[in-house]
């Protein structure tokens, strides 16, 4: 059985077990692209000068900043 599989299975009821900060930031970047996620989670490193670099290092340092983009990355996953 192959990794991500085993770790789905040792946190089941965990919908972001295995989904990495970047990889949800980079998806949330391409589905709503810079200005109109800036709209979405108001926040500085979104609406000014943004990259992804430096919106991870603000995200790992800002814990309630993470969970806007969790719950957005999680409300967007859930349509498709």
């Amino acid at each position: 059985m192959d990794e991500i599989k085993l770790r789905k299975l040792e946190q089941p009821n965990n919908p972001l077990h295995g989904v990495k900060l970047a990889d949800m930031l980079e998806f949330l970047v391409a589905y709503f692209g810079w200005e109109r996620l800036g709209e979405e989670i108001n926040i500085r490193c979104f609406n000014y000068d943004p990259s992804i670099k430096s919106s991870l290092k603000f995200l790992r340092k800002t814990p309630w900043a993470r969970e806007k983009v969790e719950n957005l990355y999680l409300k967007c996953t859930k349509k498709k």
